[in-house]
């Protein structure tokens, strides 16, 4: 059951954003092009599947999150692009396919996030939930896209390239580069649910977890991946001296830690009295994954 209504909502998402997304025949045909290669090109959709799980745990029907799924993705495929520019890790391949800059031109592509950040934020202003929740949930999805979350993450990331920083600086950067819009689609789902405080405490608690082991994991398959199976070019953490967590830790030791945040997501789910089924599954997805 845990795996079908995976499944399923990944189709729903998928056919929301397509729904959403430009016609590629209408102008500027090369800009709706590439918002939509940088969007229809596959991917885990783990933000719209935490949204989802999250919104299904507190009983929320689908049609409810809907747009909540769309817009946290879309904001996700816009980051997405932008760090793959010349200018931040300078990436050819993701997802298995051309980057968008390489598929289309840098300048394209820098349009192109710009106009999918801005289609996230006007997805998110139509959502069928209440007018004050809906402004919650626009000032949720800026703050963990802007200096506090993904773009202040990646400014410490430059920052930090070439350079030995410590563990606290470590989870900080990536708290906020990585977890942030991780945490940001687990509390879209719970407002859009209309959770209680302490639902949206042990619900927080998990999205802290959740976002670090998924940076670890990320880290570690850079390492003991390959490209095929990644989608996106291997090696290039070490390559571009950056900062990770083997670099800081080592292999085994981000192991042990990665085990360690496992648990404590199953801590925070367990104090959820509901069913954890799907965001518990979410968490073995982000722990055993190798893609």
């Amino acid at each position: 059951m845990t795996e079908a209504a995976l499944t399923r909502w990944r189709a729903r998402v998928e056919a929301a954003l397509d729904a959403v997304l430009p016609d590629p025949e209408a102008s500027p045909r090369r800009l709706h092009a590439a918002m939509r290669h940088g969007v229809l090109n596959g991917g885990k959709r783990m933000r719209p599947l935490l949204v989802y799980a999250t919104g299904h745990a507190l009983g929320a029907a689908e049609e409810m999150l809907d747009s909540t799924a769309v817009a946290v993705e879309l904001i996700h495929c816009y980051s997405l692009i932008h760090d793959d520019l010349p200018a931040m890790d300078d990436d050819a391949l993701r997802r298995g396919q051309p980057t968008v800059h390489v598929a289309f031109d840098e300048a394209t592509a820098i349009l192109a996030g710009d106009a999918l950040q801005a289609l996230a934020f006007e997805v998110l202003a139509g959502a069928p939930q209440s007018p004050a929740t809906r402004v919650a949930m626009l000032a949720e999805l800026a703050r963990a896209a802007g200096v506090a979350g993904m773009c202040g993450g990646q400014a410490l990331d430059i920052d930090a390239t070439g350079q030995r920083i410590d563990l606290p600086a470590l989870e900080r950067l990536h708290a906020l580069k990585t977890g942030a819009l991780l945490r940001c689609a687990v509390r879209l789902g719970a407002l859009a649910a209309d959770a209680s405080p302490q639902q949206a405490a042990a619900l927080d608690a998990y999205a802290e977890a959740l976002g670090l082991a998924f940076q670890i994991k990320d880290d570690l398959l850079d390492i003991e991946g390959d490209a095929a199976s990644l989608g996106k070019t291997a090696g290039k953490d070490q390559a571009q001296d950056k900062a990770t967590f083997p670099a800081l830790l080592g292999v085994q030791p981000s192991h042990a830690r990665l085990q360690a945040l496992s648990a404590q997501m199953q801590e925070a789910l367990a104090a959820l009295a509901v069913d954890t089924a799907t965001l518990a599954a979410l968490a073995r997805l982000t722990v055993q994954r190798q893609a």
